[in-house]
């Protein structure tokens, strides 16, 4: 009678466990192999695009916390030049409240998340910092057009069977639900 009660529990266990005892493993060696993140990740800096920004400081008043600092001076052809555009990455949340913000399209999420650095004076960024390089990349989040041309990412487990991923379904041993039912 007591195997009845907590028997199946120990049973679709088991059955789990050999289940995936035969399957091929799937961890990753993190330093030396990466995955490729998601399409929209809110990676820990900023893309900055010199020639799409205006200078009109509308990322920087979306900011909830002040971390965005822009200094302009009306330039030859009454436009504004950015003489300063300092985003303090200490600070920031990175809710991408800025980007969304930006009616240029000339703020982008990065895609880097290995950005730690040992003094607060290294995660200021300046204006050059934040232009797009090889190592800042922007990411699609809230910019639909980037989105299109990045890799997808390689997720741990696929849920399309069509490009190879794995069937994942639920054991049927017990129609019973609730706990020790």
């Amino acid at each position: 009678m007591k195997f009845d009660k907590y028997g199946i529990g120990v049973v679709k266990g088991m059955v789990l466990t050999f289940k995936h005892l035969f399957r091929p493993p799937i961890t990753v060696q993190y330093p030396e192999e990466k995955l490729v993140v998601s399409r929209r990740i809110r990676g820990n800096d900023l893309v900055w695009f010199l020639d799409k920004c205006t200078g009109c400081a509308t990322c920087a008043k979306a900011c909830p916390q002040g971390n965005i600092e822009i200094v302009t001076h009306v330039g030859s052809r009454n436009n504004y030049v950015v003489d300063k555009f300092d985003v303090d990455c200490g600070r920031c949340m990175f809710c991408g409240l800025c980007v969304e913000a930006c009616p240029y399209d000339a703020l982008a999420m990065g895609r880097s998340y290995e950005r730690s650095q040992y003094r607060r004076s290294d995660v200021i960024l300046s204006k050059e910092q934040l232009q797009l390089s090889d190592i800042r990349q922007p990411s699609g989040y809230a910019r639909p057009r980037i989105e299109a041309g990045l890799p997808k990412q390689s997720l741990l487990v696929n849920w399309n069977m069509k490009e190879g991923g794995q069937k994942l379904s639920w054991l049927g041993l017990s129609k019973k639900r609730g706990r020790g039912v």
